[in-house]
């Protein structure tokens, strides 16, 4: 059994993967930041906020909790996206 290190085949395998990180990464902004991603988001504080509200949540409470909600997200997405620069 040999203790040499593989540095060919560890080389090629870095190649492969740092040819496909851009791509996979501009995917996933393209995910995050799309038309339909920003519809989503819009649907899911709707839902969140009205789900409060029929919980018995005071509307201007709601208001504020949903805010908060979507600026959470907003936050997770731009945390994502400054990690992968």
């Amino acid at each position: 059994m040999s203790n040499e290190i593989p540095t060919k085949d560890i080389g090629e395998l870095l190649d492969e993967v740092s040819s496909k990180i851009p791509k996979l990464i501009t995917g996933l902004m393209d995910t995050v930041y799309s038309a339909e991603s920003g519809k989503k988001m819009g649907q899911s504080v709707g839902s969140f906020y009205k789900e409060l509200l029929e919980s018995g949540i005071p509307q201007e409470e709601a208001l504020k909790m949903a805010r908060d909600y979507m600026l959470s997200m907003k936050d997770i997405t731009q945390s994502f996206s400054n990690q992968s620069k």
